[in-house]
């Protein structure tokens, strides 16, 4: 049997490690948010007679008064921009509606014909609109929405495995690994935002709760194992019920994550640029919630259950164990 638990500081330390990492990238570059949580207008455009640069296009909206534009490539000829609020309803340009249409009375009809002279024809394929009050109850519903999720998280797992004893300690290991994928997922896309202006919104908030509750169903498995083989033989060391609890459940969140994670990767390569970052969050949080449930909850019980951090404060002092007597190195 594969010694998981004695090896556990070499699966938390690459925890520690990616962890670090992605804190000092959130911590730098920081999240770029998307219309839903700082107001503004959205609206996608492709250009069907001229083949047009982001960079053109950029100084075309900067001509226009909208220099602080921020624009993503969306597909062929297809760009997403994003800019300021704009005020006023577009006009009407369905050809198949009858009778009179429209007048154009909003700002985003005065950006559409500026770039028509520019660039030539064009179709606005959708436009949506943020006001600053909706975005910030958007954000603090997104919030309540996290931190909710983790509160009940933690009791519900305390309150399930309360006939262990310290049945506090598997809620929060579990919340630990769960923070860790989070975490993860935040600051891949601070980076992302840094060097390719990907934003999060409201389907990134959505994806993060689906990766936090995946990783959770994944980790109560692993708990709920231990606790069996504990019940069944009272008497086995805790290292030695987390080591097999572990092989006996190994092979079965493997395969859960790999069919996941494969159907994940096909709709990233089909789906449309809509779903791209929902996509991602899923595929990256599900391969960190795996590893997680292994790497980082399981192995949290065994060295709280030890007090390896205790001892290891000691050793550093040079004061042994506790019975006084210096632990072999």
């Amino acid at each position: 049997m594969l010694d998981f638990a004695g090896k556990r500081w070499w699966y938390l330390s690459v925890s520690f490690v990616l962890f670090t990492i992605a804190v000092t990238s959130l911590g730098v570059f920081r999240l770029k948010a998307g219309i839903e949580f700082t107001s503004g207008s959205s609206f996608t455009y492709e250009f069907t007679e001229k083949t047009v640069s982001q960079e053109d296009l950029r100084k075309a909206m900067a001509d226009l008064g909208h220099g602080e534009a921020r624009i993503q490539g969306a597909g062929s000829n297809t760009y997403l921009i994003r800019t300021n609020e704009l005020k006023g309803a577009p006009a009407q340009t369905d050809p198949e509606v009858i009778g009179p249409q429209q007048p154009a009375t909003g700002e985003i009809d005065t950006i559409e014909t500026g770039l028509k002279e520019r660039f030539g024809a064009l179709n606005r394929k959708d436009f949506s609109t943020v006001s600053s009050t909706v975005s910030k109850e958007i954000a603090r519903n997104a919030t309540l929405a996290v931190v909710a999720a983790s509160v009940f998280i933690l009791l519900y797992i305390w309150w399930a495995f309360r006939h262990l004893p310290r049945a506090y300690r598997f809620g929060t290991a579990a919340i630990v690994a769960v923070l860790h994928d989070a975490f993860i997922i935040l600051g891949l896309f601070a980076l992302l935002g840094e060097t390719r202006g990907t934003e999060v919104d409201t389907a990134f908030i959505t994806a993060l709760l689906t990766v936090i509750g995946f990783s959770v169903h994944d980790t109560i498995v692993v708990f709920d194992r231990i606790r069996e083989n504990i019940s069944h033989d009272p008497y086995i060391p805790f290292e030695e019920a987390v080591n097999a609890s572990m092989m006996e459940t190994m092979a079965r969140s493997i395969n859960t994550s790999l069919v996941v994670v494969l159907t994940v990767v096909a709709m990233l390569l089909i789906g449309g640029v809509t779903i791209r970052n929902f996509l991602l969050v899923l595929l990256v949080g599900i391969i960190s919630g795996t590893y997680s449930s292994i790497g980082i909850a399981s192995q949290l019980l065994v060295a709280w259950e030890n007090n390896d951090v205790g001892r290891f404060i000691r050793r550093l002092r040079g004061q042994g164990d506790a019975s006084g007597t210096p632990e072999p190195v």
